[in-house]
C-alpha cells in the first residue's frame, strides 16, 4: 500500500534531507534536480540473510515508501545471489554460508513483507531477485567481462574490507561481494532503466562500484544514494533487544513487544525516531522531540511507539498494543495483547527462573538469577527475592500471574 500524508515538500531530495536520512550521494546537485524534475526508477538491495526483515531495515523502508508517494519507481531487490556470499561491510568475521533452499525461503518471506509498504504491479514498485542471474554466470566470463573494470589496488582501499582486512584476513568469496553487487545495478538498468541505487551508508564503496560499471559498460550515468544508519543517540544500531533483533514478522515480534520496544528509547532519540520512523509532519515531530517535561515526553514516546506498530502491523494491533501498555502502567485498558505463555497444570511446580527463561524475559537461568538477587522481579506485583521460588497452582489468579521484570517489560502465564 501507499501511505498518503500530505506532502510538506515540493521534492523528495529535500524532503529526505530536512527528515534526517541523506548521508551522501554521486553528483548531488545534478541528482536532487533529476529526482524533482523526472520520474526515476531505483533500487535497494536485501541479503535474506534471516526470515524476516527487522527494525533496523525501517530506513530503507520509510525511503522507499516516501519516493514511491513522489512518483519515482522502486525496485525491492531479493539478494537470492548474494546472500550465498554474504556482505563483508563492517564485519570483522564471515558470515554463516546459507543453503540456497533456506535463502530462497526467506527471500519469499521478505518479498510478503514488503507488499504491507509498497504498492506492486504494473507501472508500480518492482520486486526482482538478483539469483535470476548471478547463479548461472559462467565465471570465466564474469572476470573477464566485469571483474577487469576493477583495480584491486582500489578495492583494499575500500571500508567495506577494513575490518576483515584488519582482523586477520579477507577470502576471494567474500572479495568478489563488490563485484556481484555492481553487476546487480548493471542488470538492473539493462531490464528496467534502473538509474539510482540508494542503501545504507554502509554501502557506499558497494554503490559507488555500480555506478562505475554502469558507466563503463552502457557509457550512461547512473546515481547512489546512502541514507545513515539506524542508530541509538549512543551509537548503537537500532532492531536489537535483550532478546535478541527486533523483527518486523509478529511471530517473532509480537506487536506488543514492538510497542514496547519504541516506548522504552532513550529520551534523546525521540525526535530522530519521529522523524525518520513515522509519516507525521515534520513539526510535530519537532514539537512532540523538544518536550521537556517528563510526562510529555512519555506521550512523545507512546506517539512513536503507536506510530512504528501500526505502521508495521496496522492500526487495529496498534491499539491493542497501546491498550496492554495502559493496563500495566495506568491500571486500564486490555491486557489480552501482552506476550503471553499458556502452562499446564502437569508442569508445575516450576522453578520461577526456569520459568522467565521459557518464556523469554531472560536468556539464561543465570541472568534470572541476578535480576530476582537484585530485586527486579515480581509476580503479580510481588516482588520476589528467593532465587529458589516455585510457580505452583496456588500462585495463579484467576488462572493467570503476570510476571514482571525492572519496570517495563511484562509476562503473562496462563494457566490451562
Amino acid at each position: 500500500m501507499i501511505y498518503t500524508y500530505d506532502k510538506e515538500y515540493n521534492d523528495v531530495f529535500t524532503e529526505l534531507v530536512e527528515r534526517g536520512y541523506f548521508e551522501a550521494a554521486t553528483d548531488e546537485a545534478e541528482l536532487k534536480e533529476k529526482l524533482k524534475n523526472e520520474k526515476l526508477t531505483f533500487y535497494c538491495g536485501f541479503d535474506a540473510t534471516a526470515d524476516s526483515l527487522t527494525v533496523g531495515h525501517l530506513i530503507q523502508i520509510m525511503v522507499m515508501i516516501r519516493m514511491q508517494n513522489y512518483g519515482h519507481r522502486p525496485i525491492a531487490l531479493l539478494g537470492g545471489g548474494t546472500t550465498m556470499i554474504g556482505d563483508p561491510s563492517g564485519r570483522s568475521d564471515m558470515r554463516m554460508v546459507m543453503s540456497e533452499e533456506t535463502i530462497k525461503h526467506n527471500a519469499e518471506s521478505f518479498y510478503k513483507q514488503f507488499q504491507r509498504f509498497l504498492e506492486f504491479g504494473e507501472d508500480a514498485a518492482i520486486i526482482d531477485n538478483n539469483k535470476n542471474w548471478l547463479l548461472d554466470l559462467n565465471f570465466v566470463e564474469f572476470l573477464r567481462d566485469v571483474g577487469s573494470e576493477f583495480l584491486v589496488n582500489e578495492m583494499i582501499k575500500k571500508d567495506a574490507y577494513k575490518n576483515r582486512m584488519a582482523a586477520g584476513g579477507l577470502t576471494f568469496f567474500e572479495f568478489s561481494y563488490m563485484l556481484l553487487q555492481s553487476y546487480d545495478f548493471l542488470e538492473l538498468y539493462r531490464r528496467h532503466n534502473c538509474v539510482l541505487e540508494i542503501g545504507g551508508s554502509d554501502q557506499w564503496s558497494n554503490i559507488i562500484g555500480g555506478v562505475d560499471l554502469v558507466r563503463k559498460k552502457e557509457d550512461a550515468k547512473a546515481y547512489g544514494m546512502t541514507f545513515s544508519l539506524l542508530t541509538t543517540a549512543d551509537g548503537i544500531k537500532m532492531g536489537k533487544s535483550q532478546k535478541g533483533a527486533v523483527w518486523l514478522d509478529a511471530e517473532k515480534t509480537s506487536p506488543y513487544e514492538l510497542f514496547q520496544y519504541m516506548r522504552n528509547v532513550d529520551d534523546r532519540d525521540v525526535e530522530k525516531f519521529l522523524l525518520q520512523l513515522t509519516f507525521l509532519p515534520t513539526e510535530e515531530c519537532k514539537r512532540l522531540g523538544s518536550a521537556s517535561d517528563a510526562s510529555e515526553i512519555n506521550h512523545a514516546k507512546e506517539v512513536l511507539a503507536f506510530e512504528v506498530t501500526k505502521l508495521i502491523h496496522g492500526e487495529e494491533a496498534a491499539k491493542e498494543a497501546l491498550d496492554a501498555a495502559k493496563a500495566l502502567f495506568a491500571g486500564k485498558g486490555n491486557e489480552d495483547a501482552m506476550p503471553t505463555t499458556e502452562i499446564s497444570k502437569v508442569d508445575l511446580p516450576i522453578g520461577l527462573l526456569q520459568l522467565m527463561t521459557n518464556v523469554g524475559l531472560t536468556q539464561s537461568n543465570g541472568e534470572a538469577r541476578r535480576l530476582v538477587k537484585q530485586g527486579g522481579v515480581s509476580v503479580n506485583d510481588e516482588k520476589i527475592s528467593n532465587v529458589s521460588f516455585e510457580i505452583t497452582e496456588d500462585s495463579f489468579e484467576n488462572d493467570k500471574i503476570i510476571i514482571k521484570k525492572g519496570k517495563k517489560n511484562f509476562h503473562r502465564v496462563l494457566l490451562v
